[in-house]
């Protein structure tokens, strides 16, 4: 597999350190509000990387943080009159909620900053020993101008950084670029005792703790969005690297940026969205499908336009398997005919299709038009005449390709509920009883709750609207 490695700039072979296993550290949510639709594209990026890691046959250990203390935290506590640490629980439970809806996967470890306070202050220690640190009124400084290769991510030496960054006037630094280590405690804020004095944490020194913690000094992918690679990520090589003297990831990788009906997204604007607005009016399949139907490098733009098409071309999808499913379920066992078994290898083409698009730098694009392509040929070969074993070899290669992005995973319970299974069998009765008024009655009944009946020789079947 290849993957663009923000580090280099060029798309490289992937060796994980240790053969068949892979370390994966993606950053998580700040824990103060729920998450919002730029939160969630790296989300379900970087789960969809990891599960196709582990259907390549990879055993991936997944790490992704939860910041919960933070400025931005502290100040949701006081506008709620919670303390940080409830306001910081209610979110991860909230955030759990969306990443449901969205088909994330839970991480092998979900560490928690406070849960690490010791380890913390343990790692910036030894900054400060190995003269990479400095302590000014309470407060630690990571010393960028002693770190040599600061800037190699964002591929700028610092006099460029400098002369570039908007940077926060603070008379204790001694180089503007430097970047706190450690806090000290201010009236109303969380603390920890640490050979400073009172404190807690500054941002970035959490990811490079928790992932050394729980992955090792060195990994083999750190994953995030764009607009992490500077500072965060390049602070995180700093700090890591000049502690351990060793690489701290041999892969970067990062999603592309997110817009809101072509401009930015910004409260100020009026366009901002959290996954749980946009969860009262979309399934949100579709949202991780939208996601998934671009590559994860380029820029998307968000808008109800392209959540309404992805809607679209997931129910496609979904109404193709239905069909499949329907005529598979008619079928007596038969064994394949020679003309099926000559479209054996066509249907296998479509696995070898898919995984070269994902082997291309997680070309999840291209792997969903191969499920489209697939789901053609399946329409075109799979009907009342067909073999079970050709239908269910059918079935199985579309519900293989379709598990890896964990999308059209849905079963009919799920999207049909007791009341709908009801009516459609009152309507069956009725129109065995000839009251076909009441048919059309149901028929229409149903037509409103968004199910379209279609009658045939095997049966009714139906599909979304």
């Amino acid at each position: 597999m290849k993957l663009y490695n923000t580090l280099t700039r060029t798309k490289e072979e992937f060796v994980p350190i240790e053969e068949g296993k892979v370390k994966m550290y993606v950053c998580g949510p700040t824990v103060y509000n729920y998450i919002h639709i730029g939160n969630a594209r790296p989300f379900i990026i970087f789960d969809t990387l990891r599960r196709y890691l582990e259907y390549r046959g990879f055993d991936v250990t997944y790490v992704q943080n939860f910041t919960d203390v933070d400025d931005k935290i502290i100040k949701r506590g006081h506008e709620e009159q919670i303390s940080p640490e409830e306001v910081a629980s209610k979110y991860i439970n909230e955030y759990f909620v969306d990443a449901d809806g969205l088909g994330i996967k839970r991480a092998n470890v979900h560490p928690r900053v406070t849960d690490n306070i010791e380890q913390i202050i343990a790692f910036v220690k030894e900054l400060e020993d190995k003269g990479y640190a400095y302590e000014v009124n309470g407060d630690v400084y990571f010393d960028t101008k002693k770190f040599e290769g600061y800037g190699k991510l964002s591929k700028q030496n610092q006099d460029d950084l400098e002369a570039g960054a908007r940077i926060e006037v603070n008379s204790q630094k001694r180089h503007p670029m430097d970047f706190v280590l450690w806090k000290s405690k201010k009236e109303g804020e969380p603390g920890w005792d640490s050979p400073w004095g009172e404190g807690r944490p500054g941002w970035h020194i959490e990811c490079s703790v928790m992932s050394n913690r729980y992955l090792g000094e060195t990994i083999d992918i750190h994953a995030g969005g764009q607009d992490l690679a500077f500072p965060h990520h390049e602070n995180e090589i700093a700090q890591s690297e000049a502690r351990s003297g060793k690489v701290f990831s041999n892969y970067w990788v990062h999603n592309g940026y997110i817009n809101i009906n072509n401009e930015k997204m910004s409260k100020s604007k009026g366009n901002f969205f959290t996954v749980r607005d946009i969860s009262e009016k979309y399934d949100l399949e579709i949202v991780r499908f939208f996601m998934l139907s671009a590559h994860y490098r380029n820029p998307v733009n968000f808008s109800d336009e392209m959540l309404s098409q992805a809607k679209a071309g997931l129910e496609r999808l979904y109404n193709a398997k239905e069909k499949l499913e329907f005529t598979l379920s008619n079928l007596s066992e038969s064994a394949m005919t020679s003309q099926e078994q000559s479209l054996v290898a066509e249907l296998d083409g479509y696995r070898a299709k898919f995984i070269n698009a994902m082997e291309d730098d997680l070309n999840t694009a291209d792997a969903v038009s191969v499920i489209f392509e697939l789901s053609k040929f399946i329409n075109s070969n799979v009907n009342e005449k067909s073999s079970l074993e050709f239908a269910k070899k059918c079935l199985d290669e579309f519900n293989e390709l379709t598990s890896v992005l964990n999308i059209v995973n849905k079963t009919n319970d799920d999207m049909v509920d007791e009341e709908i299974e009801n009516l459609i069998q009152q309507r069956v009765d009725a129109k065995k009883n000839k009251n076909f008024q009441l048919a059309d009655d149901i028929r229409q009944q149903l037509l409103d709750k968004g199910i379209i009946l279609e009658d045939t020789r095997q049966g009714t079947k139906w599909k979304r609207a």
